[in-house]
């Protein structure tokens, strides 16, 4: 027994075997196939970038002609680099021929594998060069400005507009904010492309592009130094572009990302093999860019009881880390989710959540947990909800959570507005201020309600994560185990974009992300496997 609830620390274990054992199940299913959307990835990480003259990107243009002449299953990589081998181009000049039609991938001479292999190596290791230095602006940044405290404050802006975004984001960096994210415009994740350069106009948020998250990683940068701290970018990787906005998230220097490996199944319902395939990779490149990022099980209360559904929150948490891990991501940058989800109206309720949140913090003690705040039980009534925010930010600094992203009184009517980010940052500020320590002077009263509530929530855990280790994932979100919501996995969207890799199958990424990040292949075959399907 361990930890102010003395957790039985045999059952954490069970957990993390039969989690480790459902990732690894999944990973030797998703690691003989590739998506349209790691194949562009590829090629954005080579360069390749811009439009042709219909404003199509480049790298669906590339990927979509490979599948027309059936050479995707070798890669994307394949075809480009022997182009460039053949014709002496660079990536972007191979894509933009292609493009205006004065080039056929599949029908340059091929050059020899060694040279392929060779000259792909070092367009890798180029791109990932890139990355490396991003990520050491960053530390350097952070090095010579310093930064907020844990829990970081997170705050959202969601203008639509990129220029407004920056305003607001300034905005809240002066006002005490960490972390600002922008929020994508609604159904960009149901969209099979990035969009391209800056947006004016979004519904609910603003275009993730490359070219907005230049701008606004410019906007924060120049309000961090005027504050004298670092202030964080975060963006959504997510949907059926996950790996292309996680590359195009480092390229530009973001620290902070939506990665869930479940969210998109279940809350977009996005096809599972398509997305599995997706995050691994995703997440791969996150890893190395050293960007932190955050799962959705906060969104699991939102269909779902609180109280009731607890134990699928810790579930996917483990699922999650343990995805996290097999890509390389070390544990400080597994913002793991959960929230303060429930009704307010239930005694003892508070207890409740205090018990979820200890938990979290004593089973994934280095990860920087991202607390969510109430939204599912917001109302109009905006002295009601700011007194909620506020139980929220007390339990988030007694139990030392990693990010906090702040309510807002206004929710539940439009979207806040800068004053109410103001109050919340205010809130907040005042309540880490003044409770800062009281973690440290806390002891939960042996086997009263808040102990017994966590080791309830983490034995039910337990028996869920190994039911779902003997059927296997795929079987446990057909029949709805997570969230209440059961998808197919030949239904939802984006499964004409998941394909078998070929014998000749070659990413010179993914190959040198597993030697960068210390790696191994992965293995063939799967228990679970039977039943998966291809396009």
């Amino acid at each position: 027994m361990n930890g102010k609830l003395r957790l039985n620390p045999d059952q954490i274990r069970r957990a993390r075997k039969a989690a480790a054992r459902i990732a690894a199940d999944v990973d030797t299913c998703i690691g003989k196939r590739t998506t349209v959307a790691v194949e562009r990835t590829v090629l954005r990480l080579m360069g390749v970038d811009g439009v042709n003259l219909d404003g199509v990107p480049l790298p669906n243009v590339v990927v979509d002609r490979l599948l027309e002449k059936e050479g995707l299953s070798a890669g994307a990589a394949t075809w480009v680099v022997n182009a460039s081998l053949h014709y002496g181009l660079s990536p972007r000049e191979v894509a933009e021929q292609t493009a205006a039609g004065s080039l056929d991938l599949v029908s340059v001479p091929r050059a020899g594998r060694e040279s392929l292999l060779r000259e792909g190596s070092r367009l890798a290791a180029g791109g990932l060069d890139r990355i490396a230095a991003r990520r050491r602006e960053r530390e350097e940044k952070i090095a010579r400005l310093g930064e907020g405290k844990k829990p970081y404050l997170y705050v959202i802006v969601a203008t639509g507009d990129i220029y407004e975004d920056i305003v607001q984001g300034k905005s809240a960096a002066r006002q005490g904010a960490d972390i600002v994210a922008v929020i994508r415009s609604t159904g960009q994740s149901l969209i099979d492309y990035v969009p391209y350069g800056t947006t004016r106009e979004g519904f609910g948020g603003t275009y993730a592009t490359q070219e907005n998250f230049r701008l606004m990683r410019q906007g924060l940068d120049e309000a961090g130094e005027e504050v004298g701290r670092y202030i964080r970018l975060c963006n959504y990787c997510s949907g059926l572009c996950m790996p292309e906005i996680a590359a195009m998230g480092a390229m530009e220097r973001l620290d902070v990302m939506l990665n869930d490996a479940l969210y998109g199944i279940l809350f977009r319902d996005i096809n599972m093999q398509r997305t599995l395939i997706d995050q691994a990779f995703s997440r791969m490149i996150n890893g190395y860019a050293g960007i932190m990022i955050n799962t959705g099980e906060d969104n699991y209360l939102t269909t779902a009881d609180a109280v009731e559904a607890a134990h699928t929150v810790l579930a996917s948490q483990f699922i999650n880390e343990q995805f996290a891990r097999m890509a390389g991501l070390p544990a400080e940058q597994m913002g793991l989710g959960h929230a303060f989800e429930m009704d307010p109206d239930l005694e003892d309720g508070f207890l409740m959540e205090l018990a979820q949140a200890q938990m979290s913090r004593e089973i994934f003690p280095n990860a920087p947990l991202k607390y969510m705040p109430p939204t599912k039980h917001m109302t109009g009534n905006i002295f009601k909800g700011h007194i909620q925010d506020a139980m929220f930010n007390l339990v988030g600094i007694l139990t030392g959570q990693g990010v906090q992203l702040l309510g807002m009184m206004t929710e539940a009517m439009h979207t806040p507005h800068i004053h109410d980010r103001k109050l919340a940052i205010e809130n907040a500020r005042y309540i880490f201020h003044n409770a800062r320590r009281l973690g440290e002077e806390i002891r939960f009263v042996p086997g009263g309600r808040v102990e017994k509530r966590a080791r309830e929530v983490l034995d039910r855990a337990v028996g869920m994560l190994e039911e779902v280790e003997s059927i296997g994932l795929f079987a446990a979100l057909e029949r709805g185990m997570l969230a209440d919501v059961k998808r197919s996995r030949t239904g939802g969207k984006g499964l004409s974009g998941v394909l078998e890799k070929g014998e000749d199958y070659y990413n010179p990424f993914e190959i040198e992300l597993r030697k960068r990040l210390g790696l191994g292949g992965r293995e063939e075959g799967s228990a679970h496997e039977s039943g998966l399907q291809t396009n």
